[in-house]
């Protein structure tokens, strides 16, 4: 129920399916805070943070809650969760499921919602009775539910199932809880049973303890406690159920304190203490100060002892303060203190003081002020528990819910205890004097203020180191120094880039330059290319005339292929320059995608324009292959036939050159 409730305040504001605990202070309290009751999911608004109380909801149910609430806080007692399962179990198998409990509860009703199955609801033995006759079933029952009454039922339903398999579900937490009231209740008077009206756990506790203590009363809270209810000499038991507030017990407790106090003298009783009334003793209280809980006060110390300190406040009693209650232990007779009132009367005539309550109001004040203020504080973790961590902030205890310890889900809470944690508050309880803070509110702004400062820093133009994070088929996503930026495609190369692959790896550490900052939708245009130099302004450097070099066939035309020399700088080999002998087609001598070795026969960086040649690189080779030592003038030579003589001279054809290729094919960066 505590987790429930936790939950709900965490979330707030928030929808729940019904109330989340069934005690109407409680649910009051949630709804001042935003947490809203709903009959069914179609109530909550489109995208609102739904809350699961622990009586949980069946599968159809909680898919409709999920489609329509933005968040779904799942609350469910893990009791009832194990339920669930069993009735998964059953669908599974194929068996019926029998539960033990009221039929229109929400536990029920939440349990059967988990099987499609045929599924019955059996709040006692004259409806086992009237069960079809089955072979098998499983029967689970209410968590709360009475034991004695689940295995009366059990033993009904022998005569409609032949085959039960039979598992107690009682939570066992109820169960202690019914048997110590019982127990309690056989020792009392009078038992009062304390919790919501609407409460199953709380009517059936009631339930038992009526059965053995008759004068038992049924109440919500200590305003419906009357005197008439009690004798003087009685002996009172109190019990609550599971869903009543520990605040609400303390009341009933402080109420049942006041009217043991009470004393009704007779009438003979009275008018005697009225005639014997001292006129001294009326002047002397007169003199007295008079003392109020809560009020603070200035007394002197009288006497000092191993557990407490006797202060003279100036009434008719003297206060007594426990060492525990004192904010410094150092203090001596005849010192000064300030304090304050807890009790004026302890039952032993004395009066009750307190000089740590001063401080810790003065601490409240102050984490107030920060509150209101939403300056940070500091707390120390002491304890994980469930849905959170416990802190200590300046001795005032905080709870830190799980979603609001970090900015990544947190998987060991323990790793939290004693750590020193800068906290933001977001919720106060000035009754209880409880706070909820936030750690995740604080990083978040940490992270937006870091962020902020390197937005600001970044200066279009600028060149900056990076790391390659992510690729995708359109860019390269690059770390920047806590933000990403886009290195897209076409920036990583002067070149043509198939995918981003082709140039960097993720992890690879590379400068950047910054094209365009748009903080608005906070996105970074980044280029890898600018920051090397462009191919054409070193290719002369780079490729002096008749250097030999590889690329690789990226394009053939009808005049000659262009070859890669590098990313970005491509050079034409002429057809004429393709092979040692003339050919039809360049396709003859040389495909895309081959590597070759060329010569370089001109560079030109104005015009974007290199002449290569495959020919003359083999011709070169044909020469190194000649033995050494031959002359030419040792060949034969060959006398030319007359009639090969009188052939027309050859006309002379223009070839297309490299630079005459750019009409057809603009050259490209």
């Amino acid at each position: 129920m505590r987790r429930a409730v936790e939950a709900a305040r965490s979330a707030a504001p928030a929808w729940t399916l019904g109330p989340v605990i069934h005690n109407p202070r409680v649910v009051a309290e949630l709804t001042e805070m935003g947490v809203v009751s709903a009959d069914a999911p179609e109530d909550i608004p489109q995208g609102a943070v739904a809350v699961v109380r622990s009586h949980g909801v069946g599968r159809e149910t909680l898919s409709r809650l999920r489609a329509r609430a933005r968040e779904v806080c799942d609350a469910t007692c893990p009791f009832v969760g194990r339920i669930h399962e069993m009735a998964q179990e059953a669908e599974a198998r194929g068996v019926p499921l029998i539960v033990v409990g009221e039929e229109h509860h929400p536990e029920v009703e939440g349990i059967r919602g988990w099987t499609r199955g045929e599924s019955y609801a059996v709040a006692d033995e004259e409806s086992a009775r009237t069960l079809p006759k089955m072979e098998r079933a499983l029967v689970v029952s209410q968590t709360t539910c009475i034991l004695e009454r689940f295995e009366r039922v059990c033993a009904a339903m022998q005569e409609r199932v032949r085959d039960m398999e039979i598992r107690k579900t009682i939570c066992p937490a109820t169960r202690e809880r019914q048997e110590e009231a019982v127990q309690l209740a056989k020792s009392v008077d009078v038992m009062l049973v304390v919790g919501g009206k609407e409460s199953s756990n709380s009517r059936k506790l009631f339930e038992l303890v009526k059965a053995v203590c008759p004068r038992s009363h049924f109440i919500e809270g200590a305003r419906e406690v009357e005197n008439t209810w009690f004798q003087q000499a009685d002996r009172v038991g109190i019990t609550a159920g599971a869903s009543t507030p520990d605040c609400t017990i303390k009341e009933v407790a402080a109420r049942m304190n006041d009217i043991e106090k009470q004393v009704t003298p007779s009438e003979e009783q009275q008018a005697e203490a009225n005639s014997t009334e001292s006129d001294f003793m009326a002047d002397v209280e007169k003199s007295m100060v008079q003392l109020r809980p809560g009020q603070t006060i200035t007394g002197t110390v009288v006497q000092i002892t191993n557990d407490e300190v006797c202060v003279n406040v100036g009434y008719k009693a003297d206060g007594l303060v426990k060492k525990a209650d004192l904010s410094s232990t150092d203090v001596k007779v005849g010192d000064e203190i300030e304090v304050e009132v807890v009790k004026v009367n302890d039952g032993e005539g004395n009066v009750l003081l307190s000089q740590r309550n001063i401080v810790n109001r003065k601490i409240w004040d102050e984490i107030m002020a920060k509150y209101e203020s939403g300056e940070y504080v500091t707390g120390t973790g002491k304890e994980a528990v469930k849905g959170g961590l416990l802190a200590d902030v300046m001795g005032i205890r905080c709870f830190i819910p799980a979603s609001q310890l970090s900015l990544r889900y947190v998987e060991k809470i323990e790793e939290f205890v004693g750590q020193e944690l800068t906290l933001q508050i977001i919720e106060v309880d000035k009754p209880k004097k409880r706070i909820v803070a936030s750690r995740k509110k604080v990083l978040l702004a940490e992270e937006a203020e870091r962020k902020k400062a390197i937005w600001d820093a970044l200066e279009v133009g600028s060149v900056v180191k990076g790391v390659v994070r992510r690729l995708a088929d359109f860019g390269a996503f690059v770390d920047i120094g806590g933000v990403d930026g886009l290195v897209h495609v076409t920036d990583l190369s002067w070149g043509r880039v198939q995918h981003p692959s082709d140039v960097v790896k993720v992890g690879d550490e590379i400068d950047v330059k910054i094209l365009n900052v748009d903080p608005a939708r906070e996105r970074i245009s980044l280029s890898y290319k600018q920051t090397r130099p462009r191919p054409w302004t070193v290719a002369g450097e780079k490729y002096p005339v008749g250097s030999i070099v590889e690329g690789k066939v990226v394009r053939i035309t009808t005049f000659g292929a262009f070859v890669e020399l590098e990313p970005g700088l491509d050079g034409l080999v002429h057809i004429s320059q393709c092979a040692l002998t003339r050919i039809a087609k360049v396709e003859d001598a040389v495909n895309v995608g081959d590597i070759v070795r060329v010569k370089v026969l001109d560079v030109n960086t104005e015009a974007k324009r290199i002449s290569l040649s495959i020919k003359e690189v083999l011709e070169d080779e044909a020469m190194e292959q000649m033995p050494a030592g031959n002359d030419l003038d040792e060949y034969a030579i060959v006398d030319v036939p007359e009639a090969i003589e009188d052939e027309p001279e050859a006309v002379p054809v223009e070839i297309p050159t490299a630079e005459a290729e750019t009409e057809e094919a603009p050259a490209e960066e």
